[in-house]
């Protein structure tokens, strides 16, 4: 960095006229533990952690303050297991600390939590503990949000909720009725993924591609059975699209994984009629086509050797070139019957295991046509035009019957939301004899659970064992009638919690339409990658069905994502059998070479996901214990981007314990500096050339780190990069001479800069670090600066976040035909000010400019400008042609 000699004689008056005082409780007293005659130790640090505790002081969110600007910052709530591990550690410190700069940034932070308390989870444990999964999830919850004081989040929990309690799950059955009044909720026979050991349907989207069960790891067996679905198909296209909106930020890969997810919406999913004597067959079969023009010229159907249609008869012999099934489909587009062929002499598309053969659209199709002696016609092909006419008459057919109505890709597939498990929010629907399916009126909302001892999975909903829940009224003929026995998949839950927590209180809606208005979107969304395809996706799709009712202002419901990486740990596996070690069965022999200490075989050592079946696991409550809360904050925020993947390990901490000694050590020196002053020092400034020079240097020291902090907090979010720019702010001012900690204006300024920019990281220390700033006696007061950056009757935490001086000059980056050629240095409060045409005439009237650009023409330019960043000038330039050249020269 090349400092400016920004002491001129402008500001020599300036510090000759801060003047020394005594500061005296009525403007500030110090509230720290006064243990500066110790060096800083674990010990210290748990006592400054314990006297902070309950002191720390944030201006939470208050949805009355309209004063300021929101930002709603969400985490992704967790699973209560009543146990916090490293990756809650990692992304809770992460949100904490951008929600606590926020604050300090002066905006009205929402920073919310909860618990994803519905699912198998919570089922399976209760049931082998046998207790009650209500009263298993409320004790997990309890012993979690003692682990998360200790970690030291400032929560707005006031916002708190559960997706098990009927205060939460009451308005998740509303959204429900609301797909269904919408005609997105429908009941079919279907062909489902099993789970066995679970017992309950799986979604596909919760099968992977092994064919097994996401959660218990399962073969995932398939069966006919009657379920709910959501049609999310529905807004397939929309959902693609949406991925394109510019407004969205850092969602990267993401916008990939969800266009893959999707796919390309280029075809039609259609339910057609089975006919066949054999009751195994189900009644209906989901089939995908892209050759929707051509629909009517079908000749047969294809399914895969192996699919669930081969399997009813009896797989086909692998010697066989097909098999003809003993059913067939009926198009219903003209009523023709279709037969069913099991073959796999075609290229299935993506993720179908069946196909509509149409041999006026494909050779291979009239290949097999002729393979299996059925007669057909070519025809003459279809024009563009004709094409997208004869479409648009299918689609209006297939939406007319009820049997398609969405483009789609061949691989997505409407949300099964039916479980046939206890915990989870029930579907608010009953079965009446006359009336058939109706949804529960809205004034008999929420459909309680009741109270069940379950000790066994049976295949079948547990509610079936509720007889009197089970008996209610028609909410149409008042008739006698049941209610569904299925609950829902957890994901709905989740789909719009976030909607919620802007308004959790609310008893007669799901959230307030003008509080959706003023919180939504969320500003910025920080969680896990393993969630970026499932709940996203279902998210998304709830976002935009409320966006089309009306009830919130944007179709994207996430504005920015952090996506944070996995923490990792160590693992050791024998390399002959792949059995996994503890770290002290093994024996380090050489840089990189492990052996087992037992056998002597060789280990191989790697980083993968903490596991407690791989030994690698670490629990955070021993890291607090060891180290203090701040530290465990830094050293999880330190070294690598929140969205790389962290590997834990000890050999990280050296460097943030003695950062921390350093902060220590710098209050210790400046108390003691200002305690030495004489009176004679009290009434003069030093104004020798040496003082002078580092007191500028600091001026620029602060500017240059709090510009690289803030930036990579609000711009960048690369936590760790700000952490690296603190620790460079510390090592400047360590720099200074004794003179300049004791009677340095600028000193005092960065080093209240340091101090404040650390508390978003590490709140309690740098809360004791700031009791000890402020107790230091001789302060400087200058109204004119010191009032305006400090309030010396406010904690660190409601302090303002550092700005960047006016005089300090920024870069204006300059960028020529897309290379970046130049900086040059403006003083920000010229910077702030300038108009697009002034940055325009400011560059090209530099010289420096003018020496790069020689006879080369300007002939556009773009500037973008923010406040307190640097800014950046594109500029596009062309070669001048010769006559332009001849008559520059003659001029």
């Amino acid at each position: 960095m090349h400092y400016k000699g920004l002491y001129s004689s402008k500001m020599i008056t300036r510090l000759l006229a801060n003047k020394f005082i005594q500061h005296i409780s009525t403007r500030h007293m110090s509230t720290g533990l006064n243990l500066w005659e110790h060096d800083v130790n674990p010990e210290i640090k748990h006592k400054i952690e314990q006297h902070w505790k309950h002191k720390l002081r944030d201006d939470l969110f208050n949805a009355h303050d309209h004063s300021k600007e929101k930002f709603y910052v969400l985490s992704m709530f967790p699973y209560p297991s009543g146990q916090l591990h490293m990756g809650h550690v990692r992304v809770y410190s992460i949100s904490d600390t951008i929600a606590r700069f926020y604050r300090m940034k002066g905006k009205n932070v929402l920073h919310p939590m909860g618990w994803d308390a519905f699912g198998l989870p919570a089922e399976n444990a209760a049931m082998e503990r046998g207790l009650d999964p209500a009263a298993w999830t409320e004790d997990n919850i309890k012993k979690m949000r003692v682990q998360m004081d200790r970690l030291g989040c400032s929560f707005d929990w006031e916002c708190e909720l559960a997706t098990s309690n009927p205060d939460y799950y009451r308005w998740t059955q509303e959204l429900f009725i609301k797909l269904f009044e919408n005609g997105l909720v429908y009941r079919k026979e279907a062909l489902v993924n099993w789970d066995p050991v679970d017992q309950t349907v799986l979604a596909d989207e919760q099968v992977d591609d092994n064919g097994c069960s996401w959660r218990s790891g399962a073969k995932v067996e398939k069966k006919i059975l009657n379920q709910w679905f959501i049609r999310t198909t529905a807004f397939a296209k929309p959902l693609l699209d949406g991925l394109n909106d510019p407004e969205l930020k850092g969602w990267r890969d993401v916008i990939n994984l969800q266009k893959h997810w999707i796919g390309e919406c280029n075809g039609l999913s259609i339910d057609c009629r089975l006919v066949s004597d054999d009751p195994s067959y189900p009644k209906t079969i989901t089939l995908w086509t892209d050759k929707l023009e051509s629909i009517e010229d079908a000749k047969f159907v294809a399914v895969s050797s192996g699919s669930f249609l081969d399997k009813i008869e009896g797989s086909k012999d692998p010697n066989d070139v097909f098999k003809l099934l003993n059913t067939c489909i009926v198009n219903p587009f003209n009523n023709k019957t279709l037969p069913i062929y099991v073959t796999d002499a075609i290229e299935y598309d993506l993720f179908t295991d069946s196909h509509i053969g149409i041999p006026t659209s494909s050779d291979t199709d009239a290949e097999l046509c002729k393979t299996f002696g059925i007669d057909f016609e070519l025809k003459h092909k279809l024009s563009s035009s004709q094409i997208e006419e004869k479409r648009a008459e299918i689609l209006k057919k297939a939406t007319d019957l009820n049997i398609g109505r969405y483009p789609v890709s061949s691989k997505l597939r409407d949300w099964l939301i039916s479980r046939q498990r206890y915990w989870g929010t029930p579907i608010p629907i009953v079965h009446c004899e006359h009336c058939k399916v109706q949804p529960v009126s809205r004034d008999r909302l929420p459909v309680v659970l009741p109270k069940l001892n379950i000790t066994t999975k049976s295949g079948k909903s547990p509610l079936l064992q509720a007889t009197e829940w089970l008996e209610t009224k028609c909410p149409k003929c008042g008739g006698k009638a049941t209610r569904e026995t299925d609950t829902m998949d957890t994901f709905m839950d989740s789909s719009w919690y976030f909607m919620r927590y802007i308004d959790s209180k609310n008893n007669t809606d799901m959230f307030s339409k003008e509080t959706a208005k003023e919180m939504l979107p969320v500003d910025l969304y920080i969680g896990g990658k393993e969630h970026a395809v499932l709940h996203l996706y279902y998210a998304r799709f709830i976002s935009h069905f409320l966006h089309s009712q009306g009830l919130v202002p944007t179709r994207e419901p996430f504005q920015q994502l952090l996506v944070q990486g996995m923490v990792n740990g160590q693992t050791y596996r024998v390399q002959s059998t792949g059995k996994y070690l503890k770290a002290d069965e093994v024996e380090k022999k050489g840089k990189n070479k492990f052996v087992h200490k037992e056998s002597g075989s060789p280990v191989v050592a790697a980083w993968e996901k903490m596991s407690k079946s791989k030994y690698n696991g670490v629990d955070p409550a021993d890291i607090f214990n060891e180290h203090g809360t701040d530290m465990t904050r830094l050293i999880i925020l330190a070294e690598v981007a929140p969205t790389s993947p962290r590997n834990w390990s000890t050999l990280t901490f050296p460097g943030i314990i003695k950062w921390q000694h350093r902060l220590w050590l710098t209050i210790r020196n400046f108390i003691q500096g200002r305690k030495a002053l004489t009176p004679e020092q009290l009434d003069t400034i030093p104004n020798e050339d040496k003082f002078v020079e580092q007191e500028n240097i600091l001026f620029d020291a602060r500017n240059y780190y709090i510009k690289g902090v803030t930036k990579n907090i609000m711009c960048t979010r690369q936590l760790s990069v700000a952490i690296s720019k603190m620790q460079g702010l510390t090592n400047s001012i360590r720099r200074s001479a004794p003179d300049v900690i004791a009677q340095g204006c600028e000193y005092e300024r960065t080093l209240a800069a340091q101090v404040i920019m650390l508390a978003p990281f590490a709140p309690h220390f740098a809360s004791e670090l700031w009791a000890g700033f402020c107790s230091a006696p001789h302060l400087t007061s200058n109204k004119n600066i010191r009032e305006q950056e400090i309030q010396w009757d406010k904690g660190v935490l409601q302090q303002n976040w550092p700005e960047i001086d006016m005089e300090y000059e920024l870069n204006l980056n300059v960028v020529v035909n897309n290379v970046e050629v130049m900086s040059l240095e403006v003083p920000r409060y010229v910077l702030e000010n300038m108009t697009s045409d002034d940055a325009v005439r400011y560059t090209i009237e530099s010289p420096k400019f003018q020496a790069f650009l020689k006879n080369w023409k300007v002939v556009g330019a773009t500037f973008h400008a923010a406040q307190g960043f640097d800014a950046s000038i594109e500029i596009s330039t062309e070669k001048p042609t010769k006559e332009l050249e001849m008559q520059e020269t003659q001029v």
